[in-house]
């Protein structure tokens, strides 16, 4: 069980982020490219460095695996995971479907997760063994039986590189209704039921791991593409999906 003060931590930590990201939203703010060539602005370094101040003042002993400032302690027994704008090019063109992750692990098991829309106001809650919320209200997935019936959407095609690319474009043929983009929120339309499937690949734990409760916590399947739990030594492919039967219909696309 999740400790009621780790789930009011939580929402302390979104409650931090979301003024920064939204001051800096639609603003000439300065963009850097990491070595990976993406984006960061100073909207995600300040708002992940006062979701670490809180951090450090209220659970010092904990460990936090952060985007933007690096990752301390993660061998402790809860680990904190920090994405303070998940979605950076979505922020910097202007575009309110970027989010700030914010997940709990213990003992390397995603237990809590947060998806918060800064612009829009909008949070997702996910606690293990609880019933997911959306703004403090329960939410579920919905009901979809066969591929043909799913809306499915993936963030951008730069996700399926190499033995990625044609497992999911077979996917996205068999589908009623597939979208490029997204970002975190996305599956935070997944778990209110108002889309059936999200797909996606070369993920980082920052980027998945505050999905996990969320999404499982609405009655939804999150896994990676083999159907194997998501965790701190995940291969970076997810399938988030409503239903039980397009999971499975959809893994069987995916394995080629």
């Amino acid at each position: 069980m999740v400790e009621p003060r780790f789930v009011q931590l939580a929402n302390a930590l979104a409650d931090a982020a979301r003024p920064i990201a939204a001051r800096y939203f639609r603003t000439p703010v300065a963009i850097d490219d990491k070595t990976d060539n993406s984006p960061v602005t100073i909207a995600d370094r300040e708002a992940e460095t006062a979701m670490r101040e809180l951090l450090t003042k209220h659970v010092p002993d904990h460990g936090v695996f952060g985007e933007e400032h690096g990752a301390v302690r993660t061998d402790a027994e809860y680990v904190w995971v920090l994405d303070p704008i998940d979605g950076t090019k979505a922020f910097i063109t202007g575009l309110p479907i970027f989010g700030t992750l914010i997940a709990l692990l213990h003992r390397g098991k995603p237990v809590l997760g947060i998806i918060d829309q800064p612009i829009l106001k909008e949070r997702w809650l996910g606690v293990e063994g609880q019933r997911s919320t959306f703004n403090g209200q329960p939410i579920s997935v919905r009901a979809c039986d066969a591929l043909a019936k799913a809306y499915m959407y993936s963030t951008a095609p730069i996700m399926f590189p190499g033995a990625y690319e044609k497992p999911h474009e077979a996917l996205t043929r068999q589908v009623k209704l597939f979208r490029w983009g997204g970002d975190c929120y996305a599956y935070g339309l997944l778990a209110s039921g108002h889309v059936d499937m999200v797909v996606e690949a070369s993920l980082k734990l920052y980027d998945y791991a505050a999905l996990v409760a969320v999404i499982k916590g609405a009655g939804g399947l999150i896994t990676d593409w083999r159907g194997k739990e998501l965790d701190m030594q995940s291969d970076g492919s997810v399938l988030a999906a409503g239903d039980p039967a397009i999971h499975r219909a959809a893994m069987g696309v995916l394995a080629g």
